[in-house]
């Protein structure tokens, strides 16, 4: 008889170890590669979503204030990222900062001013999906801003986060690389998807014709506001999975929180995946 090649949902009722799993792929001829990657993740992310949780209540009880910021490309995976990030976190000590376009009167202020409103509290940990980094490449790519506007942002951001620094606020800056081949993968897959197919804009098409600006505009940021208190931390984002692992294990790194000798899971993250930006060094997405 031959054999199937999926697994039927009584195969899933009637196993209860991942042994067993794997022995009934086995069985009925499954490719069991993607299936034990995945229950590796979900097993590691379990384990690091734990220290997440054990990270927030340290914060909590020093008062500290924690603002991550994720940046990158249009299907980096910074959405995804983050929901890892936050699945588990206690909301009430916890933020999600998406900002849409400004209004009329926002564009008449400061610039930083509408960020300076969503700055962590003490005790409180702010995500932002995309932040006051749009003026530095997604603005003059497309034209939002005008080049005086552009040059006068370039010049207070280094100055803007030495404020935040020294006023106790710990900034993380992750940087989602991604290569222009899986960038359209992905933009392909949003189009395919229903339920996906909201997150695909024209502006998104753009960051394909328009990659090499977007390159020369990144790069730009990276030279002029890496700093030694504020760097640019690169993650690999090709693989969504390693990514939001090790993203996760970057910021678990940088804390000292209580009982972190007592994790289960690695903290260190994988510095082929997790960098720091270095002008030296050929971009992974150049």
């Amino acid at each position: 008889m031959k054999k199937s090649n999926l697994l039927a949902e009584e195969d899933f009722q009637n196993v209860t170890t991942k042994k067993e799993l794997i022995a009934r792929a086995k069985a009925k001829n499954v490719a069991i590669d993607t299936i034990l990657e995945t229950l590796q993740y979900e097993e590691e992310l379990k384990l690091l979503q734990i220290e997440l949780v054990k990270l927030q209540q340290w914060v909590q009880k020093t008062g500290k204030r924690v603002a991550i910021i994720f940046e990158g490309r249009d299907a980096a995976g910074k959405g995804g990222s983050i929901r890892r990030f936050t699945e588990h976190l206690n909301p009430r000590s916890m933020r999600l900062v998406a900002l849409s376009k400004p209004t009329e009167v926002e564009q008449g202020q400061w610039y930083f001013r509408r960020y300076i409103k969503q700055l962590p509290n003490p005790g409180e940990i702010v995500f932002f999906d995309r932040s006051w980094y749009n003026r530095a490449v997604v603005e003059p790519v497309m034209g939002f801003c005008s080049k005086e506007q552009y040059k006068q942002y370039m010049v207070q951001v280094p100055e803007f986060e030495h404020m935040l620094y020294e006023s106790g606020v710990e900034i993380i800056k992750f940087w989602f690389s991604i290569s222009k081949e899986e960038q359209q993968s992905r933009f392909n897959g949003r189009l395919k998807n229903p339920l996906k197919r909201w997150k695909f804009s024209p502006v998104d098409q753009k960051g394909q014709e328009l990659w090499g600006d977007y390159t020369y505009y990144k790069e730009q940021m990276f030279s002029k506001t890496h700093t030694t208190y504020c760097p640019w931390i690169v993650v690999k984002t090709n693989n969504k999975l390693t990514a939001r692992l090790e993203s996760i294990r970057y910021v678990l790194s940088k804390f000292e929180y209580e009982n972190k000798d007592e994790s289960a899971a690695s903290l260190l993250p994988d510095p082929n995946i997790v960098m720091r930006y270095y002008r030296s060094v050929k971009q992974f997405e150049s």
